[in-house]
């Protein structure tokens, strides 16, 4: 290697293989020199244009479906933010020597999301075979083995679309119990005596990673509440059975117990008994008015931000302990506690929030701290929104966030 810098743009151009470009609103961004030679396309036939108007189905054939099945490719990696790997597509496409006439084609499509540093997906990388030469070979002893090979690929190609679609559908049917049963064990948002609250539940874009996270609050003697959050490793219906058993424990063990502490103690002691709930992170949080103190103690959870009056934040971070689970033997959790003046903020939330691939979370409670400051005389309802919109991804996230927000 030299120090010289790689010019990625050629690069791009002289790949041996077909390669465009997409924006997400499937608008030529970019293709490579392979792909205007075998598409047969020029640059300006392709760039700034919708693909399918480029590319359409053909209407003589009503049993075309190459441009639906490489449309819905294409949303689902603009959904999930993962690669997608099609089966071989009949796709004819239309002449630019003889007008109305239209070239039978076999392409074998893979399609995969290019992220910016937030995670959003901002291009689609469509990557093309051109396997036509080999699907239709013609004459010779040959020509008629080819068309048998042609009919079988086309038929095991069909066949796997299905195979997929119904894959889709059970997954999408598992995702909807799934957030059914997750909205069904969360508690419904309930007038905290005379304190101001918001809650908020934003499940994940991909189809199944939904229903480990969970929050709770709850009505404590003299003028006090708990605050909880937490998230179950995993997705889908066990995450969900899973974040319900301990979402109720940690409930119960909240109005007994002295302390967040000794709630996430019991909590951890409940959890050997739970499949599925190793490495699960939860924060309790004990808020006295008479006092104006909040008592916390973490396990293994990203700390509860303290908007105070003046506009400053401060990171509930001095009681952290591992996941429930982690250690083999059991280990009183810390505690620790902060004291708050009249109209502080507190903020408690789990890392869809703030965690993005490829990026220190640091830099996920910086925004989370610099949205706070900006949004500080808004009141709950407002500020759980106005931070939902600031730090969730246009496009969605791959985890699935809860937030809840308590005026002081």
């Amino acid at each position: 290697m030299t120090d010289t810098a790689i010019d990625y743009s050629a690069v791009f151009q002289a790949l041996p293989g077909m390669v465009a470009l997409l924006t997400p609103e499937l608008v030529y961004a970019d293709a490579n020199e392979e792909f205007l030679r075998v598409s047969g396309r020029s640059r300006e036939q392709l760039v700034g244009r919708y693909l399918f108007d480029v590319f359409p189905d053909n209407p003589n054939n009503p049993a075309a479906t190459g441009a639906r099945n490489l449309q819905a490719s294409l949303l689902r990696v603009l959904a999930t933010g993962e690669r997608d790997a099609m089966a071989l597509q009949r796709y004819d496409v239309a002449s630019l020597e003889r007008p109305g006439e239209w070239e039978e084609r076999y392409w074998s499509p893979v399609n995969a999301p290019v992220k910016d540093s937030d995670g959003r997906v901002v291009l689609l990388a469509h990557r093309v075979e051109e396997v036509t030469e080999l699907i239709r070979a013609r004459g010779g002893p040959g020509g008629n083995r080819a068309r048998v090979l042609e009919a079988e690929l086309y038929t095991r190609a069909r066949e796997l679309q299905e195979v997929n679609e119904r894959l889709r559908q059970a997954h999408a049917r598992e995702r909807e119990v799934a957030l059914a049963l997750q909205t069904a064990m969360l508690p419904a948002p309930s007038p905290m005596g005379h304190h101001r609250t918001a809650v908020r539940y934003r499940p994940a874009a991909g189809a199944l990673n939904v229903c480990g996270d969970w929050y709770d609050l709850v009505d404590l003697p003299g003028d006090r509440i708990g605050v909880a959050v937490g998230d179950v490793v995993g997705h889908g219906l066990a995450a969900a059975c899973v974040m319900g058993q301990l979402r109720s424990a940690l409930s119960a063990a909240s109005r007994v117990a002295d302390g967040p502490a000794r709630a996430l103690d019991v909590l951890g002691l409940y959890a050997r008994s739970v499949d599925g709930a190793e490495n699960t992170t939860a924060v309790q949080t004990f808020i006295d008015w008479d006092s104006r103190t909040i008592t916390y103690s973490s396990a293994g959870h990203p700390p509860p931000a303290l908007l105070r009056a003046d506009g400053t934040v401060q990171f509930l971070d001095e009681a952290t302990d591992p996941p429930l689970g982690a250690r083999p033997d059991h280990v009183p959790r810390p505690q620790a506690t902060a004291v708050f003046t009249e109209g502080a903020t507190l903020v408690l939330y789990t890392d869809g929030l703030i965690e993005r691939r490829r990026e220190d979370i640091d830099t996920g409670m910086r925004r989370l701290a610099d949205s706070l400051t900006r949004h500080q005389g808004a009141d709950t309802e407002a500020l759980a929104d106005a931070l939902l919109l600031e730090l969730l991804p246009a496009g969605g996230v791959t985890d699935d966030t809860a937030l809840v927000i308590v005026r002081l």
